[in-house]
């Protein structure tokens, strides 16, 4: 689905000092900013324009008062559209997610082990690099289930490197990939293309307002790679509309691992499999037997 338009990009410029990024970074990440820049003193932080105002820049400067010793200091800029796959090629390189799968921003970049899966994304501005441990860890969740016959909806699908994957899995049933940023839904739509997979709809939906309406659809896999805070609210009408489905998530922080038990505890849901790299965790729930 061709989707069209300029977009220019707001640049946070956080002053910080590199021991730091690292937790700025996932705790910025859960405000659903995904795309970053490390210099020796300095973190930059990218997101669309669309997706900045003033609720927005105030949380944002709250989480940096999480960070320890004084509050930095951070800029904010606005860029004009560019042509960011090429800023991108420039440093990314292959990244191998397992011995399943290897995601490369050009076909043929990398070498591939017999049997291993490719998945070529150009990431844009989009969340799914393969560099993110939650994209990493959904990949590595859905190599081990048996999904060709699932019907699956895939929230925030940013880059569509999820449902992309589902289909190289095999999945043969119709698969929806939605993003409320216009930028991931062309971006999601260019990587479908160049991946040769098929029967993928991409829309420009909103999580919580347009989730209902889809999950009446009768989908039963759930993708949900976003953060803490959406699924807080969205694994409710998950749980009402579609009780039979499973629900495949990340974007959450292993500290909040409690939170997340005692969510899935009142929604009669549980964890069948959950994984962890670095800081986050994926977890596979489904509805507890009676």
């Amino acid at each position: 689905m061709p989707l069209s338009g300029k977009h220019n990009t707001v640049q946070l410029a956080i002053a910080l000092d590199a021991t730091s990024h690292e937790l700025a970074i996932a705790l910025l990440s859960l405000e659903g900013i995904v795309s970053f820049q490390e210099e020796d003193e300095l973190l930059l932080a990218y997101l669309p324009e669309q997706g900045w105002d003033p609720d927005r820049e105030q949380a944002v400067r709250a989480i940096l008062q999480r960070l320890p010793g004084e509050p930095p200091a951070m800029e904010v800029s606005f860029i004009t559209d560019r042509n960011w796959n090429a800023e991108w090629e420039a440093h990314l390189k292959p990244v191998e997610i397992s011995d399943r799968f290897l995601i490369a921003q050009k076909k043929g970049e990398a070498p591939r082990k017999p049997g291993q899966i490719v998945l070529t994304i150009n990431p844009k501005m989009s969340f799914g690099t393969g560099y993110h441990e939650t994209t990493r860890l959904m990949l590595r969740q859905l190599e081990e289930m048996d999904i060709r016959n699932e019907r699956i909806i895939d929230i925030g699908t940013g880059t569509g490197v999820l449902a992309i994957a589902a289909r190289k899995l095999g999945n043969t049933q119709p698969i929806l990939a939605f993003d409320n940023s216009s930028w991931a839904a062309e971006n999601a739509a260019e990587n479908i293309v160049e991946n040769e997979v098929s029967d993928i709809r991409v829309e420009l939906l909103d999580a919580e307002e347009d989730l209902k309406n889809n999950l009446q659809q009768g989908y039963t896999l759930i993708l949900a790679n976003i953060n803490k805070n959406v699924i807080d609210r969205i694994l409710p009408v998950i749980a009402q509309s579609a009780p039979e489905a499973s629900v495949l998530l990340s974007g959450i922080l292993a500290w909040d691992e409690a939170w997340l038990k005692k969510l899935l505890k009142r929604l009669k849901y549980e964890a069948v499999r959950t994984i962890y790299e670095e800081e986050w965790l994926s977890a596979l729930v489904r509805r507890s037997s009676p």
